[in-house]
């Protein structure tokens, strides 16, 4: 951000450490706290744990509370829970963070056992699809790529059916759907903060104003009608389900980005000043750009959203790393409530592929 400036991978501190919880996968990852506090609203726990050689849980929709002052965060797409160096760290801090609170609009059944028992079992025999491809049909790294395929291999020898499946759903209604609720949380989030805290217009970036604006100009009718499509996102991979035990993909696309590589160009960002001034948050979405700002700003990070609008656990296991040192994450996302399973299969991994030696390196490199 301006105010406060880069925040950078441990990595390679020419990298970022992804987002949005991208400091506390960089001060895991440095070695300053053995966890930190993340929260997943589209991928921001898996994210910055594929960026950072870390492991990231996405808890259930309702497995964490977000109460007293939430009945649920981002009507339900985001979640609280942890960045940590084992699995053992991420399981013990579910069983402290599990429950609900007093008015929760739901809550899900708790397991068998606690969560840092459970995953010391090991895990059934799991019939896992695999898929590479971005559901957004944008490019992946060949690194993220190879990456999944040599966890399926890994899989394979520790027992476990895989074979290439994916959940049939349209990927780029997903991407509008998660804009929309994006747009919408942002400029609430704006006018909360100009109402209780006396912030102006000046006090925030260029680019959250522009998407500020989206989300006032966006009609109700049309937000309403994205909220209804998440359910028909939860039925396909539901459906997807009945057949197998989870999902096997990438984390992220694309590797890390450079520090600033990201940053809004001077032209674009005189276009944005242009719309703001103009008011021209209608005409923006009658004009199809919002579709091309949903593929520039989801293409890195295509896999992640899915398991958000559909309230299902999904983590993000560090298991490979590039030849110049830069870690990649694959991701296994479950059905609704089962952590226990997910947590069982991450074990197993860490065992047969161990990464707490990465970090000893990445210290001696600090």
């Amino acid at each position: 951000s301006k105010l406060w400036g880069a925040c950078r991978n441990p990595w390679d501190t020419d990298r970022t450490p992804g987002g949005s919880s991208g400091g506390s996968g960089a001060a895991v990852a440095a070695g300053i706290v053995p966890m930190a506090g993340a929260n997943d609203g589209g991928g921001s726990i898996r994210i910055p744990a594929a960026y950072n050689g870390l492991f990231g849980l996405k808890p259930s929709r309702g497995r964490i509370s977000s109460g007293p002052s939430v009945g649920e965060a981002w009507t339900g797409a985001s979640i609280d829970h942890v960045v940590t160096r084992t699995v053992r760290d991420s399981a013990a801090m579910l069983d402290v963070l599990a429950g609900p609170a007093v008015g929760d609009p739901f809550t899900i059944a708790p397991p068998a056992a606690p969560y840092a028992k459970l995953m010391q079992r090991a895990p059934r025999s799991l019939k896992i699809g695999v898929f590479t491809s971005s559901p957004y049909e944008t490019e992946v790294a060949r690194e993220c790529v190879d990456a999944v395929e040599e966890t399926a291999r890994t899989l394979e020898n520790l027992g476990h059916r895989v074979e290439y499946a994916r959940p049939e759903f349209d990927g780029m209604a997903l991407a509008r759907c998660y804009l929309g609720l994006y747009f919408g949380e942002v400029s609430t989030l704006m006018d909360r903060a100009k109402t209780e805290f006396g912030a102006r217009d000046d006090d925030f970036e260029l680019d959250t104003r522009l998407i500020g604006m989206l989300g006032r100009t966006m009609p109700l009718p049309d937000y309403v009608r994205r909220r209804q499509q998440w359910n028909d996102f939860a039925r396909a991979l539901g459906a997807f389900f009945e057949g197998y035990d989870m999902y096997l993909c990438p984390t992220a696309g694309q590797l890390p980005a450079k520090i600033g590589e990201l940053d809004t160009p001077s032209h674009l960002q005189m276009a944005a000043r242009l719309m703001l001034l103009l008011k021209a948050g209608k005409l923006v979405h009658r004009s199809g750009q919002v579709d091309q700002m949903a593929m520039e700003s989801l293409a890195r990070t295509p896999f992640t959203q899915l398991a958000n609008l559909t309230g299902t656990p999904a983590m993000s296991v560090p298991l490979a790393w590039t030849a110049a040192g830069l870690p990649v994450g694959v991701q296994f996302g479950a059905p609704h409530g089962d952590e226990g399973t997910l947590l069982q299969l991450a074990a197993q991994l860490e065992e047969a592929n161990p990464w707490f030696g990465r970090y000893e390196l990445l210290e001696a490199m600090i």
